[in-house]
């Protein structure tokens, strides 16, 4: 008699030769699969898909190099056939012990279901990982499973018999129990079949909205591996963006705490009137035994600045710190710490949280705040209290990594926090917010406008659902 998992391989061997018929008889589903997959992952990355079929989407991800595994003889047969530039092993991900190698992503696409021991399976990827790996999970809504068991009576639906069916937060748990951190979630196909404009209209912008996108037919997970970095001390590079900081520039060099292997402090002038630059050489000659350096940006906007000086910083960690000081600099070595203890890979401060000074932020920020920060949690899928502190702190690796995807989004950003936010989205990456107290400024004066940024701030808004949730 067969064993339950002899039956699961049987199955999928004897619906091999008639697996490209189903993709074409829901090619909608597929192709709108292989989209969202398009934006979690960039082209050029080394990918190993588990339960890979015959292969259609590690193919359609473009990797630089792609190895597809699957316990049907007959799918990998056909699939050696369809893409040879791709490497395809038969093997079962339940018993798989690896060969020496890593990837940057891993994708179980539609697979947890025919799995019988789900932790155990996780357990055994971490052998496939670096700190720096994604794990992709996509799989069917449970609520669908009336719907889907129907369509597969009718013929509409590849047959699968036996499979688990389970919520996002069983997933979720059992990744947690196996050592992955959740870093985001989604749900996307609330209509899987196409009909001219109609579906485009509801799965780009109706799916999305609060109480249908719990109706959705596709959850996808994407969680990275835990306690995989190695205990180290790093080096920090840490800018201050400044225009009109005179009376801030030695507070600055001064109340910043020791922490890491070196620290480099750079300053990016925005063109003060106010003889910042000249106090900045001051600075330098006074505090030889301090490693700072100076240079003028050469456009406008903080952005601008952000870019310049993370071009020529040369530690492991970047931060941005404010030179109003309304984030005091004593607090960035929790910034540190938070990236070091692995808790998170981007880091960003939030002012909303301890009770401010009076001066602070006016009502209207505030209010803007917390709109913003509602608005920005649900298209990023990552929580958001506070999208306009400026200070914020992220490895090099992964900087280079949104300066790399860049052309995603494109030249949108004057203010340089949402060019890093949609870019550390984009590419997957942990957010972790740091609580601060926000400080009253003691010299100078905002250069905010709280009208015309907030106008900004509207049109990014809808920018990003464009970008990132109606996709």
């Amino acid at each position: 008699m067969m064993t339950k998992k002899e039956t699961i391989i049987k199955r999928f061997d004897a619906l091999a030769d008639n697996r490209q018929y189903w993709i074409n008889r829901n090619r909608y589903y597929y192709d709108e699969q292989k989209k969202y997959f398009r934006f979690l992952v960039s082209e050029g990355l080394s990918i190993l898909e588990l339960g890979c079929g015959t292969g259609e989407l590690l193919n359609a991800l473009k990797p630089k190099r792609g190895v597809g595994i699957d316990f049907s003889a007959k799918m990998m047969d056909i699939a050696k056939k369809k893409y040879s530039h791709l490497e395809f092993r038969l093997d079962d991900i339940e018993q798989i012990n690896g060969w020496g190698e890593t990837f940057d992503i891993l994708i179980l696409a539609d697979v947890v279901g025919h799995l019988m021991d789900l932790e155990e399976t996780f357990r055994r990827l971490h052998i496939f990982c670096r700190a720096d790996t994604r794990i992709i999970i996509s799989y069917y809504n449970f609520l669908w499973e009336p719907i889907l068991k129907m369509g597969e009576i009718m013929g509409l639906k590849m047959p699968q018999q036996y499979q688990n069916w389970l919520s996002s937060e069983d997933i979720c748990n059992l990744l947690s129990l196996a050592r992955f951190q959740v870093v985001k979630s989604e749900s996307r196909l609330l209509f899987p079949k196409r009909i001219p404009w109609l579906s485009s209209f509801i799965n780009q912008y109706l799916a999305s909205l609060p109480g249908l996108r719990r109706l959705c037919l596709c959850q996808y997970i994407i969680a990275r591996p835990i306690k995989q970095k190695k205990k180290k001390e790093f080096t920090t590079t840490i800018l201050i963006p400044c225009k009109n900081e005179k009376g801030n520039i030695e507070p600055a060099v001064k109340r910043i705490p020791n922490f890491g292997r070196h620290q480099e402090i750079i300053f990016v002038d925005g063109h003060s009137t106010d003889n910042t630059q000249e106090e900045i050489y001051k600075i330098i000659k006074a505090y030889p035994d301090k490693d700072i350096k100076f240079m003028v940006q050469n456009g406008q906007g903080k952005g601008d600045a952000v870019r310049k000086g993370f071009a020529s910083a040369r530690g492991d960690i970047l931060m941005i710190l404010d030179a109003d000081l309304t984030v005091p600099p004593e607090d960035l070595t929790k910034f540190y710490l938070a990236l070091v203890e692995d808790h998170g890979e981007f880091i960003n401060g939030c002012r909303l949280i301890y009770p401010m000074e009076k001066q602070a932020m006016r009502v209207l920020n505030f209010l803007g705040n917390k709109f913003f920060s509602m608005m920005f949690t649900w298209i990023l899928n990552q929580r958001f209290k506070d999208t306009l502190c400026g200070t914020k702190a992220l490895f090099r690796a992964d900087y280079e990594k949104i300066q790399a995807g860049r052309n995603y989004f494109g030249d949108f950003d004057p203010f340089g926090d949402f060019d890093l936010i949609f870019g550390a989205i984009k590419q997957n990456l942990k957010v972790v917010e740091v609580p601060i107290r926000y400080r009253e400024r003691t010299y100078g004066q905002t250069n905010i406008s709280r009208f015309r940024h907030g106008w900004l701030l509207l049109k990014m808004t809808i920018f990003a659902y464009r970008k990132i949730k109606a996709i």
